[in-house]
């Protein structure tokens, strides 16, 4: 729902820095988020890593699947689980694994908890007893990659050994309490690319496109009536002044006043990350969302189209005289957000979530824009090194990845932060979700939008304008932060290491060779504006 202009105005400058600070959630989100010490290079020692679905049923009852990693020793399990069996399950008697064990591996996966003694020495344990497999149980969440040491130069483990994190082990304890539980253990493998980051890759691209497009509405002179829908017209409306429209003319001390503040509050989250906190950000969210997708809504219904169409008002509190139509699209936008918030955690949330973050940075990006090159130059100079600072450079300080930490949710009491584009693999073995955060879309798409209004100022065609090679430069961006992703094993990725180069770079690369960087430089709205206008007079 719209608010009073001077309420609505402070929302439009401040809900960008909020968003800042999802820049490179979508990037980090793949990764495994194993760790492992430095191993040897043994040739008994180097298998690869692999991730590892069990199957678990309690007296005949199939359960949920649990996830591990295997270990750099021992043997390899198959892809499918038709060419697994189904194993009895034991704990290790002492539960350490690290002496022969009082109870009856034989035939059965044991199940011993991480400590006391090295991997090896378990495996080796496990497999005299007889023992078809180990599950070491880590004290801890993280999925740890176990490795030999030095003095293991001749192993023998011909038995598969995984570890599980905590939670897993605290899940099957409860579950053999005199109860039978059995388990079936597989590594399918995770394919190559997804279906999920090409329709991720559309949805980005998109929105950028549809957000540079729907200026054709928002610049028209019906503007005023796309931001006042809910609000009775005031006496400057149709003026064409900026405070009108509502717009806000990012500056190059605003440009590094976003990154700082993005930076603090990732900071926060880093340190005070919790439940209520991700609640504030949804609530958040919510309220942006709403506001985002009422404008996207209202805009066609505010058009030339519409603009003579009798209609009927209402005086509600705070928001004084306003539309029937305006209030129940609003209504109707506040309960698709309550009931998303309610159903957040559910399978087919992330539907709602992109319907609402594509709304609401399709709203952003025509309420913010740069005014030139150098702006923008500062701008995404600024947010390249912030992303690459928090992602790789920060475990220099804070012992790990303070963007990765925040992205996997760690202390957040299983709820997820919402500032993101989320799309679900659908042929990875895995599940999951492929991601793109806010930033990495609206710190571009600012670029873009510019690169629109400069080449509609200037009448240009695609080819001889910036627009189109912008857009194809993003796309190029976002092929290179994936391939990034894959051959550094899933490892976190700042996407605008990549983003940046190929759209800024594009930007300046072009106007150098057609000799307009300096008029890119220097551009100016207002500018540009009146000279239409004294053109069109003459």
């Amino acid at each position: 729902m719209s608010f009073p202009p001077g309420i609505r105005r402070r929302f439009v400058v401040s809900f960008p820095l909020l968003l800042l600070v999802t820049s490179s959630f979508a990037v980090v989100a793949t990764a495994d988020g194993a760790s492992q010490d430095d191993g040897p290079e043994l040739p008994a020692c180097n298998n690869p890593f692999k991730l590892v679905k069990v199957k678990i049923w309690v007296d005949g009852v199939e359960g949920e699947d649990l996830s591990g990693i295997t270990a750099s020793f021992g043997a390899s399990l198959p892809e499918e689980a038709n060419k697994s069996s189904k194993l009895p399950t034991v704990f290790s008697n002492p539960l350490n694994g690290c002496s022969n064990s009082s109870s009856k591996l034989t035939g059965s996966v044991a199940l011993s908890i991480r400590g006391d003694c090295d991997f090896v020495t378990k495996a080796k344990v496990a497999q005299s007893g007889g023992a078809s497999a180990l599950l070491v149980i880590n004290d801890n969440e993280e999925l740890y990659k176990m490795v030999c040491s030095e003095n293991d130069t001749s192993l023998n483990i011909s038995i598969p050994v995984v570890m599980i994190p905590k939670s897993a082990g605290d899940a099957i304890n409860k579950s053999m309490e005199e109860k039978h539980v059995e388990f079936l253990l597989y590594a399918p493998t995770r394919p190559i690319v997804d279906f999920s980051v090409i329709f991720l890759w559309a949805l980005a691209v998109g929105t950028i496109v549809t957000a540079s497009l729907w200026q054709e509405f928002g610049t028209s002179e019906n503007s005023d009536e796309r931001y006042n829908e809910l609000s009775k017209e005031s006496p400057n409306a149709g003026t064409g002044d900026d405070d009108d429209k509502e717009i806000l003319d990012i500056s190059v001390k605003g440009a590094i006043v976003f990154v700082i503040t993005a930076s603090t509050f990732l900071v926060l989250l880093y340190f005070f990350m919790s439940a209520w906190f991700v609640w504030l950000l949804i609530v958040l969210f919510c309220i942006g969302g709403v506001q985002g997708m009422h404008t996207c809504i209202m805009t066609p219904i505010a058009s030339r189209k519409c603009r003579n169409c009798p209609q009927k008002t209402l005086n509600l509190p705070l928001f004084g005289e306003v539309s029937i139509v305006s209030f129940v699209v609003a209504l109707c936008c506040l309960i698709f957000a309550v009931v998303w918030a309610v159903n957040r955690r559910e399978s087919y949330s992330w539907v709602g979530q992109d319907i609402l973050g594509i709304c609401l940075m399709i709203t952003v990006l025509q309420l913010a824009r740069l005014p030139n090159i150098k702006v923008a130059t500062v701008l995404l100079c600024c947010a390249f090194v912030y992303d690459i600072f928090w992602v790789f450079l920060s475990p220099l300080i804070f012992h790990q990845s303070v963007m990765i930490v925040v992205a996997r949710g760690d202390n957040s009491g299983g709820e997820s932060i919402p500032m993101l584009l989320r799309v679900p693999r659908a042929f990875d073995p895995w599940g999951g979700y492929d991601m793109i955060g806010f930033g990495d879309i609206l710190f571009p798409g600012l670029l873009v939008a510019f690169a629109f209004r400069y080449d509609k100022a200037y009448k240009k065609h695609l080819a001889s304008g910036y627009f189109l090679w912008l857009i194809i430069g993003y796309g190029f961006g976002l092929l290179f932060t994936y391939l990034g992703l894959y051959l550094m094993n899933g490892h976190g990725q700042p996407a605008l290491l990549y983003l940046v180069p190929c759209t800024l770079g594009v930007t300046v690369i072009l106007g150098l060779v057609r000799g307009e960087l300096k008029e890119l430089w220097n551009y100016s709205p207002e500018l540009s504006s009146a000279t239409t206008n004294l053109t069109g007079e003459a």
